[in-house]
């Protein structure tokens, strides 16, 4: 089976295992409380040289808004849509189940989770 990151090599069913099952995750998070109510906010610091098996499909347990602090070339996308742009100003509505993931850029990304 050939590696979808580096399309180089092949790579063994083990190899493939181990890389579904990693759990660790490519970022960092800071937890605020949000003022005026019982939310919270998070900020979130992705790693862009984390291996890109880290940014996989998945959904949350919640309704959520996403919105991205600074300039960027990371893209985020919904499961059966094309990607699209993170950028200031630009607030994504995620809604509970909703399958997604973020793809890539070629510097850290940090975002703004209001729950």
């Amino acid at each position: 089976m050939a590696c979808k990151d580096c399309k180089s090599k092949e790579m063994t069913n083990d190899q493939v295992i181990e890389q579904m099952d990693d759990q660790r995750r490519p970022f960092t998070e800071r937890v605020f409380a949000s003022f005026g109510s019982n939310k919270e906010v998070r900020i979130r610091q992705f790693d862009h040289t984390a291996p890109d098996h880290l940014y996989k499909w998945h959904w949350d347990e919640e309704d959520r808004w996403i919105e991205a602090q600074h300039e960027n070339d990371w893209r985020f996308q919904f499961d059966n849509e094309l990607p699209q742009s993170l950028e200031p100003g630009k607030i994504i509505m995620i809604p509970k189940g909703a399958i997604h993931r973020l793809i890539k850029g070629t510097d850290r990304l940090s975002i703004q989770i209001s729950l």
